[in-house]
């Protein structure tokens, strides 16, 4: 089951990267650096009344695509490579890279959303 959701996640990427005339790596990136922190970010500022964190989050990210315009497929190829360093750190614990993908990259999402989802109906 891991290995069909790793290849699901990273064929949805492909696609994407390809509909969108991106990198694999540039999509990862933006997915998983922006859109998702983006939407945490979104959901919470609900839950206190205030735009904070999505505030702070489009700061942070206006910053980056102005400081790494000219060099933005590049910065993207850099910090993909230390998300995958990242992603095999996880070996002591038995996790190959696809077994730490699926657990860090879409159980603890999607754990997060549950959350944020509960934090949204019950405040």
């Amino acid at each position: 089951m891991v290995n069909k959701l790793f290849w699901w996640v990273a064929n949805s990427l492909q696609r994407t990267a390809k509909a969108t005339r991106l990198t694999y790596n540039e999509i990862n990136i933006l997915v998983y650096y922006l859109i998702i922190p983006l939407s945490w970010c979104v959901m919470l500022d609900v839950v206190v009344r205030f735009p904070i964190f999505t505030t702070l989050c489009i700061l942070v990210w206006c910053y980056i695509f102005i400081a790494k315009r000219k060099d933005f497929s590049r910065w993207c190829d850099v910090i993909f490579k230390k998300s995958q360093l990242f992603l095999l750190s996880f070996k002591p614990l038995g996790w190959d890279y696809w077994k730490a993908s699926v657990i860090i990259c879409v159980f603890i999402p999607v754990a997060i959303y549950l959350t944020l989802i509960l934090l949204l109906i019950y405040t």
